[in-house]
């Protein structure tokens, strides 16, 4: 009876071995500048398929991608036309097309709106409609990163004063934004896709906690600086970007969400802004 019980422990054991280390999938979109000026690329979870989507003039830069939630088109941060706005890139044909002023837009779960920052503001625009609401308070200074909750219901962002940076959520309806965390420079928030967990970015590394500000707890604890992590589809991994210093270059790294040994993505120039589908 006894071997019989520890063999059954060894076997749940090893399932459950074999489930923490399922290799990550899907694609990863992101910004690079090893072709030159920034531009957006693709790659496989797996760090196979590279693969180069945007091309444009030299002194224009395409920067802050973010999949639709059916993964079919692109939004991004760009310099085209000579003033920064909020463009679209559909994967199946390549159109680009700008959608407004601002930057560091984010879809909603449904895709039919965004939200973005426009001088240091955080507001929300109907892409049928173009109406557009206007969601940080505007004595407020500084905000930045916006990010949709997986129920459409919230958005987290960052603001900054003096005394450094806060990460908080308001309704996407509108109202009086909640403090979640204020410590250690944070922002740079996003959700995990169960809308449990934000992962977030200190001075130097980073970080997840529960949206309440519970249960917080250091990812990255190892040299360098790590920035702009986002999860995977399946909330299991994060990637991020690294870099020696502040300065970069940058690489992309994957982690599982919990911690652990992170592995390199990419190298090459440098790799920012990722975003996973």
């Amino acid at each position: 009876m006894r071997a019989a019980k520890l063999l059954l422990l060894l076997v749940l054991f090893l399932l459950q071995f074999d489930a923490s280390a399922a290799s990550p999938t899907g694609q990863i979109v992101f910004s690079s500048n090893r072709s030159g000026a920034w531009r957006l690329w693709l790659i496989q979870a797996d760090g196979s398929g590279l693969k180069q989507l945007t091309t444009q003039d030299p002194d224009d830069q395409d920067v802050d991608p973010m999949f639709r939630p059916d993964g079919k088109t692109v939004l991004f941060t760009s310099t085209r036309g000579g003033k920064t706005g909020v463009w679209r890139l559909a994967l199946d044909t390549s159109k680009v097309e700008r959608i407004c002023d601002g930057d560091q837009a984010e879809w909603s779960p449904e895709g039919k709106q965004i939200a973005l920052r426009r001088n240091e503001r955080i507001l929300t625009r109907d892409l049928a409609t173009g109406a557009e609401k206007l969601l940080s308070p505007a004595d407020w200074p500084h905000c930045s990163g916006p990010a949709w909750s997986p129920d459409g219901k919230s958005i987290a962002f960052a603001a900054r004063w003096e005394a450094g940076n806060g990460i908080f959520i308001v309704p996407a309806a509108g109202g009086k934004p909640a403090k979640v965390y204020d410590q250690q420079g944070a922002c740079e928030p996003h959700w995990s896709p169960d809308g449990t967990r934000l992962v977030y970015e200190t001075e130097t590394h980073i970080c997840t906690l529960n949206p309440d500000g519970a249960k917080n707890r250091v990812i990255t604890y190892f040299g360098g600086v790590q920035r702009y992590a986002r999860y995977s589809p399946d909330g299991k991994f994060l990637v991020f970007c690294q870099g020696v210093s502040e300065q970069g270059p940058w690489e992309l790294y994957l982690i599982p969400a919990t911690g652990g040994a992170p592995s390199k993505l990419t190298e090459g120039g440098s790799d920012m802004y990722p975003d996973w589908k």
